[in-house]
């Protein structure tokens, strides 16, 4: 399949957009950066927990618009090319342009991109974040998981290849960007939050 010039500036504009990291960009109106603080990522968690919720609801807003935006230009613009665009959104996010390569894990820019390109599978994505986390408060192991899902459910809903090719490198992406969490998952070294273990503490009073 041959790229003309237009999908290939819609890419390369994916791209750009998710180089504009919400973290980094809030973190400089107050004088913060906060890949030197908590883990060092420059993702909504670590600005929850180094900034508080405020700070992380902005960021989150800001992570998902441009995956949305990315994805939104490329369907209108370059359509066969929208699922890659997409891709190249959270590539962006992750390794950004703007700032040094260093940037989040990608999760929140995939769900904008799949609020434009596929919003029927945020229901099960989010069902299998949230069950994960209530149940073992891994924010880290959720996201891993409830990615992990998106091929079935491509599968299920008989996808088209490029949305099933998508969601397999979604989910395999993101497990690469969670290494490190799944290594210290591994060691018993990784933080949760213990306050949404609801089912732990459903037990615990049982």
């Amino acid at each position: 399949m041959s790229i003309t010039f237009a999908a290939a500036s819609v890419l390369l504009a994916a791209y750009l957009l998710g180089s504009l990291s919400g973290s980094l960009l809030l973190g400089r109106l107050r004088g913060v950066d906060i890949r030197h603080h908590g883990s060092g990522n420059a993702g909504g968690t670590n600005a929850f927990r180094t900034q508080g919720w405020r700070f992380a609801l902005g960021v989150v807003i800001v992570d998902i618009g441009k995956g949305a935006l990315a994805a939104w230009l490329a369907l209108r613009l370059a359509p066969t090319w929208a699922y890659a665009a997409a891709a190249l959104a959270v590539v962006g996010h992750v390794w950004p342009l703007w700032h040094g390569f260093r940037g989040g894990k990608g999760a929140a820019t995939a769900v904008g991109a799949l609020l434009v390109l596929w919003p029927s599978a945020l229901l099960p994505l989010l069902s299998v974040w949230v069950l994960v986390l209530v149940v073992t408060g891994y924010v880290g192991l959720s996201t891993v998981l409830a990615a992990a899902s998106l091929p079935a459910w491509a599968a299920w809903e008989g996808g088209d290849p490029a949305r099933l090719a998508f969601a397999l490198g979604i989910a395999l992406f993101l497990a690469f960007t969670h290494r490190t969490n799944l290594q210290r998952l591994r060691r018993g070294t990784e933080s949760r939050f213990e306050r949404v273990r609801l089912f732990h503490r459903w037990r615990a009073r049982a």
